[in-house]
């Protein structure tokens, strides 16, 4: 009857009891995509956009690993997990959007799949953030999960 796993059978919010699971290696990778109009773009040097607070992507890298490893405190229902590895990637595609790929890694007894989505999120709001003063017209167009592995069964975008 009850399909939602943070739900229990009164329909109260819970958080997940992982306690009879098998500890695996997880991993989960998701993808939050930025569009940028041209008056940023303008500002690409060496790989990066260069603001008047500093690199851009060097500093959502940063964002967005701290932003996984305390995802169990954004998320009510999230369980607190010491990241084995968290990585993110940022590059620029075909359509000049800006695409951030984080990774995040954990031996545990439930997934990484909200870490992964949380970092590539904040990542994402901190290109949002360091790049507002020169147009107003970003988009972060849209984040998520591209793969998991471990835990009951694996799933790939």
């Amino acid at each position: 009857m009850n399909d939602l796993t943070h739900l229990n059978d009164k329909g109260q919010p819970v958080m997940v009891d992982v306690s009879g699971k098998k500890v695996s290696l997880r991993t989960a990778t998701a993808r939050s995509i930025v569009a940028m109009p041209a008056e940023v773009r303008t500002h690409f040097v060496n790989g990066d956009i260069q603001s008047k607070k500093g690199p851009v992507f060097q500093t959502a890298i940063i964002a967005g690993i701290m932003a996984a490893k305390k995802t169990g405190d954004l998320i009510p229902l999230c369980h607190p997990l010491g990241l084995d590895n968290c990585t993110i990637d940022i590059h620029i595609n075909e359509l000049q959007e800006i695409v951030i790929d984080c990774t995040a890694t954990i031996t545990a007894k439930t997934g990484v799949e909200m870490e992964a989505l949380t970092g590539a999120s904040v990542a994402a709001l901190t290109i949002y953030d360091m790049c507002k003063a020169l147009s107003h017209d970003i988009v972060i167009k849209e984040t998520k999960l591209m793969e998991k592995t471990g835990g009951k069964r694996d799933f790939k975008r």
